[in-house]
């Protein structure tokens, strides 16, 4: 069977990876699957074109309902959609987006969703028959694995740390880019509350609970990752982010002003006041390598001239001194 699949394919994206790994499926069941981008085409009927091209095209798919479903909208041929993740977060909000969207839905012989909570959200916003939406978790495989961007949320399990503030936002991107991954990693002080973070990651996908480590390991950790994270309500001055910043890792920190006496916006870290907004300078982080080597640098550079080792030796011997 000869196959048209349209997907958002800028580099080094989720959608792209997705992407990718569909077609090799598909392919390796011998079919024929043509992966083109969705952004090529300015309508429904450049598509359709494309598709009766001899020898034409015998089917189609096409990742997120509204950027690649509706260019499909024209076409005679059977074809199937994958949810990519920001249609039904966000583009369901936007009545003309959802009207589409609705069309694309009902034509389609099958709809995809990488989880439960995905398939629940588009049975809640848009009209479909809930048999035709089938529910399959994203496959990562050990070469995607060396690709993972790791961020580490460094905490004691206590509330004043709020480590559930960026799990929703957090699961909604990793379902839309499955190489983000956050690891909560500290130990367990609120028994009570450490059963609700368990709790709560459990079910957000792209969230992991890790014990405790040694401080060795932990940096060895942090070293590995592509960010340190801080959401505390409120800090005094948090040792991770001075850590991190030491062992020349990127900071995206809370806004808070414990956080700012130490993270300068984007140039010794990146500061955010809400969920939505650590994903998107967490996605720029990734993107742009020379903020990253910026904020590396000038992180290191302000750990040596304000918080060394020795001057703080030197300070507290000082101070002991007065005591005499």
């Amino acid at each position: 069977m000869k196959l048209l699949f349209l997907a958002c394919l800028s580099p080094k994206t989720g959608n792209c990876t997705t992407a990718e790994r569909i077609r090799a499926h598909i392919e390796s069941a011998g079919h024929t699957c043509e992966l083109r981008d969705a952004a090529d085409f300015k309508s429904s009927a450049e598509v359709a074109s494309l598709i009766e091209q001899k020898p034409p095209f015998e089917g189609a798919i096409a990742i997120h309902l509204f950027k690649g479903g509706r260019l499909l909208l024209d076409t005679q041929v059977p074809f199937g959609v994958v949810f990519g993740g920001t249609d039904i977060n966000e583009d369901v909000k936007v009545e003309q987006k959802r009207a589409v969207m609705e069309q694309v839905l009902l034509k389609a012989r099958f709809a995809v969703a990488f989880t439960d909570k995905l398939k629940a959200e588009a049975e809640v916003f848009l009209l479909s028959q809930s048999s035709k939406i089938y529910v399959q978790p994203q496959g990562v495989s050990g070469e995607d694995v060396e690709d993972l961007h790791v961020f580490l949320l460094v905490c004691g399990l206590r509330r004043v740390k709020d480590p559930l503030y960026l799990l929703e936002a957090f699961s909604e991107w990793h379902t839309e880019n499955p190489l983000v991954v956050l690891i909560i990693i500290g130990p367990k002080i609120d028994p009570v509350f450490t059963e609700e973070v368990e709790a709560i990651s459990k079910r957000s996908a792209g969230v992991y609970l890790a014990q405790e480590r040694s401080q060795e390991e932990l940096h060895a950790a942090m070293r590995r990752s592509a960010a340190l994270v801080n959401s505390s309500v409120s800090e005094g001055m948090s040792a991770a982010i001075l850590e991190a910043m030491d062992l020349e890792v990127p900071v995206v920190a809370r806004d808070i002003p414990g956080n700012t006496a130490v993270v300068q916006h984007e140039v010794t870290g990146l500061l955010y006041s809400s969920p939505q907004e650590f994903v998107r300078v967490s996605q720029r982080l990734l993107v742009d390598g020379e903020l990253r080597e910026r904020v590396v640098a000038n992180g290191k550079r302000y750990v040596e001239e304000h918080h060394s080792l020795d001057h703080e030796r030197e300070a507290y011997q000082r101070l002991v001194d007065t005591l005499h």
